[in-house]
Order: C-alpha cells, then structure tokens, then sequence
C-alpha cells in the first residue's frame, strides 16, 4: 500500500502550507480532485520527489520514500505534456524509457512488443511519432512509463485536450493497465466526469488540505 501520512509543503516565499495525508491500495486508482492552483500537482511533485517534504512521511509497503532521490523512487509519471521525440519511430520513443543506446538487446524488445500490444499500438513500431495522432501519441507516452515498471503511476492531467471519445479510451486503458499490473495510481484532475469514469476513490483539495472522501 501506498501511504502519505501528514504530509506538508510550504513555498518558500509562501504563508501557505499544504498538507496530504491519503493511502492507495494496488490496483486501486485514486483521484485527486480540485482547481488550479489547489496544490494537487505539488503532491505529484512531491510522490516523484521533485520536490521536497516540510514534514510527513511517503511510505510503499515497508519502504520509507520521502528521503529518496527522484531516480531511486518506485515512481513513474505521466504529464500533459508527453515530452516525445517526435523525429523518432514508436519503439525508439519507448525504448528511452529503458535505454539510452536505442540498440535494444532481444530481452528489450521482447518488452517494447508487450507494451505495444498492451496499449493497442502494436501496428506502429517503425512510425514516427508526428505521423501519429494526439490519442496516439499518448498511448505511446504511456507505454514509456509503463516499461519501467515501477509499482507507483502518477497522472497529472495528461489527456486534456483529447477529444471526449479518445480522452475516455485512454482513461479505461489506465484503469485496466493500474488492475493487471497491481499499480498504485494516482490522478489529479479537475474533471469530475474522469473520476467517475475509472477512480475507485476521489480527495478534495480544500483550503490547502487533502479532504478525504
């Protein structure tokens, strides 16, 4: 289980003080509901370690996080902005997750096709990215992270701007992907209609708190 207990952030040149406290089972997906500027983002930041604690703990199991460095938590991340190379093909583009020669051993690839296929992209491998559409191209986002196989996905609005069809498909394959994969997911949204959709559980950011549902 993931665990945030009393969790606080403060701004430097800020009064206001965050504070989060949440758990997240695996193959549970919990949303984070709230406008912008709430402070839901930091708590991503915070789970990913770009940012770093006032005070409180992250826990995942047995293992204390809220020391660690970026690379060394469990975590993966999935943003708005996908961050492709667009002048490279599909299985280049996910092999970064993994590799930074793009000369995959046969283990690797063996990977990349398992992602591929698991993401429903298995026709693309050898296409450029800017071939692809904006749905596309977020699928491939998503098969980035999930090749790292960390235990912890976080989702920071990374379908806004995808029309509500594509937007609702990529929704449904996250829920499937956090279920087959034991996945401790987390989604921060301002929509209410991407909670109902996949969330097992929805906080509240209120007044700078994480409100409990």
């Amino acid at each position: 289980m993931l665990k945030i207990t009393n969790l606080t952030y403060q701004h430097d040149s800020a009064e206001d003080i965050y504070r989060y406290s949440m758990t997240v089972k695996p193959k549970e997906v919990v949303a984070i509901l709230g406008q912008s500027g709430s402070g839901k983002s930091t708590l991503l930041d915070l789970l990913a370690g770009f940012l770093p604690a006032s005070s409180g703990s992250i826990t995942l199991g047995d293992e204390e996080l809220t020391e660690l460095s970026v690379e060394e938590r469990p975590v993966t991340i999935l943003f708005q902005a996908h961050n492709l190379f667009e002048h490279l093909t599909v299985q280049k583009n996910i092999l970064l997750g993994i590799s930074k020669t793009l000369r995959p051993s046969k283990a690797e690839s063996e990977k990349v096709k398992t992602i591929l296929e698991k993401v429903g992209l298995e026709k693309y491998a050898d296409t450029l990215v800017s071939s692809l559409s904006g749905g596309q191209q977020q699928r491939v986002a998503l098969a980035r992270v999930l090749i790292r196989r960390e235990p912890v996905l976080l989702l920071d609005e990374p379908f806004t701007g995808l029309d509500p069809d594509t937007r609702g498909q990529m929704l449904d394959l996250v829920k499937k992907i956090t279920v087959e994969n034991g996945l401790h997911t987390v989604m921060v949204t301002h929509e209410v209609q991407d909670c109902e959709r996949i969330a097992d559980r929805v906080y509240k950011m209120e007044n700078n708190t994480l409100v409990a549902p």
